[in-house]
């Protein structure tokens, strides 16, 4: 509901009568665009009160607004802006509104890296969100501002995060990832994006080569862009990223820093085999390398146990370790770490105090208990049990209903990596769209000179008979489907 504040002139020669002034102002209102379709008005009462005016006046005005097509009035909602086109002042003023009025950098944004949703998501970083631990969650933050400490959550805090919050990630890092890292060794970002970036901008400087691996996530491609540093590929196979390249790349053009997705490459999925961990960690530490670990989805393993991340093995201190929770519990919360030598946690933190401050303390420490309750572990067990049966489900329905494939079922993450030979995969993933289905193909992830007839289709986010029916609208999509048996 909007105020009113009309200047009234109450004494003077040809002063027009104290009604038709209310009705002048709020016609120039709606003229000028403060007031639009839809917006109440006080009731008659409260603007007489305000106005120090009889209520009968403030009735005569709107009556005469009413007359005039300007309000609407019911006895029982009270008093609405009719439909009106609004006037010329508010055209000009919303036209003006579009654009500023004076001169600021034009920054060259990098182009957003969004892959379209449909009504069955086949996207690959997706999780379950129906299975999301939301009464858990709820019961935390309800936990966290209702003790005593809730006092300080809503205070000004470290801008390394919530004490509370890393000393609950140092434990579940040692138990789940074999990293010892003290509490001044992690840092609590608002998503790994978030956490890439602060430590690109504390640790980089424009201009530095950054080796990636030859398929590379948009979004992070499009980080580096940002960062104004030079991202150079390097090809993968079937054992990871390819080690003697990036050693020769280095002797040609000196880099600054590795950026590799070990545990599951993506989108490829492969592993990085165990002599080209060892390696990368040595020439890292012979050639002062920093190495940007990305284990984006360390948590869902499927045979066997995870690998454990470079960090594991980190003995020099050139490793600097991303996680997420985004992928555990929610991507909406965006709530990720960083693991790092403490002086590199330092950097990082003092660059956050002059763009974020901090995090959201009562979010860190409602994930702290969760952590601490051993929720978190409890639901990755569900999860994993869950993923485990919607891969096989899609493993399936794509040998049922689209044998052309060529892939092999992916051993953790939530989502596998198929060879389309013969077929447009970029047209694929078009049409599909169109048929309600959502997935990814490898042109949007090539930074080199890469094979394009793949593409990555997840599993996390729909149930297994969801996932059969996306895979037979997604045989309805194929170009040329018809004649394809």
């Amino acid at each position: 509901m909007h105020s009113l504040a009309i200047p009234l002139v109450r004494h003077g020669v040809a002063v027009e009568p104290l009604y038709r002034q209310i009705v002048d102002a709020i016609e120039r209102d709606i003229a000028s665009g403060r007031f639009c379709t839809g917006d109440r008005l006080p009731s008659m009462r409260t603007l007489a009160r305000q106005l120090d005016v009889a209520r009968k006046t403030v009735l005569a005005a709107f009556t005469e607004l009413e007359k005039r097509g300007r309000i609407t009035r019911s006895p029982r909602s009270g008093s609405f802006i009719a439909d009106v086109a609004p006037g010329p002042m508010a055209v000009r003023a919303r036209e003006m509104a579009r654009l500023p009025r004076f001169d600021h950098a034009r920054i060259a944004l990098p182009d957003r890296p969004v892959s379209a949703r449909a009504t069955f998501d086949l996207l690959g970083g997706i999780p379950a969100l129906d299975a999301a631990p939301t009464v858990e969650l709820a019961r935390a933050l309800r936990r966290s501002v209702t003790r005593d400490r809730g006092k300080t959550l809503i205070d000004y805090g470290d801008a390394r995060g919530h004490k509370r919050l890393r000393a609950a990630l140092t434990s579940w890092l040692a138990r789940t990832r074999g990293l010892s890292v003290g509490i001044d060794g992690v840092q609590v970002v608002r998503g790994a994006q978030n956490g890439f970036y602060l430590a690109g901008r504390a640790l980089l400087s424009r201009g530095d080569r950054v080796a990636t691996e030859s398929y590379l996530h948009p979004s992070v491609r499009a980080l580096f862009r940002l960062l104004e540093v030079e991202v150079v590929p390097i090809p993968i196979d079937d054992a990871g990223m390819q080690i003697s390249a990036l050693e020769q790349l280095d002797a040609d053009r000196r880099i600054r820093a590795v950026y590799t997705t070990p545990h599951h490459q993506l989108p490829s999925t492969v592993t990085l085999s165990p002599p080209r961990r060892k390696r990368l960690l040595e020439l890292a530490r012979d050639r002062r390398w920093m190495i940007f670990e990305d284990d984006y989805d360390h948590e869902f393993q499927y045979a066997g146990h995870p690998i454990l991340p470079l960090a594991h093995q980190d003995r020099h201190g050139v490793v600097i370790y991303v996680g997420t929770l985004s992928k555990v519990v929610a991507p909406g919360l965006r709530i990720a770490f960083v693991a790092a030598p403490p002086p590199v946690i330092a950097r990082i933190a003092e660059y956050r105090r002059f763009v974020d401050v901090q995090g959201d303390q009562i979010l860190e420490s409602a994930i702290a208990d969760l952590l601490d309750d051993g929720d978190i572990e409890r639901h990755v067990r569900r999860s994993l049990r869950l993923y485990r049966a919607r891969r096989d489900a899609l493993c399936e329905a794509l040998a049922a209903d689209l044998p052309m494939l060529r892939f092999t079922p992916p051993t953790g993450g939530m989502a596998l990596w198929a060879r389309a030979p013969g077929i447009d995969v970029d047209a694929w993933t078009r049409n599909a769209l169109l048929h309600g289905v959502s997935f990814q193909p490898a042109s949007l992830f090539a930074c080199g000179d890469v094979p394009l007839d793949h593409a990555r289709i997840g599993f996390a986010a729909c149930s297994e008979a969801r996932l059969r029916e996306a895979v037979r609208l997604m045989a309805r999509a194929l170009p040329g489907h018809s004649n394809r048996r």
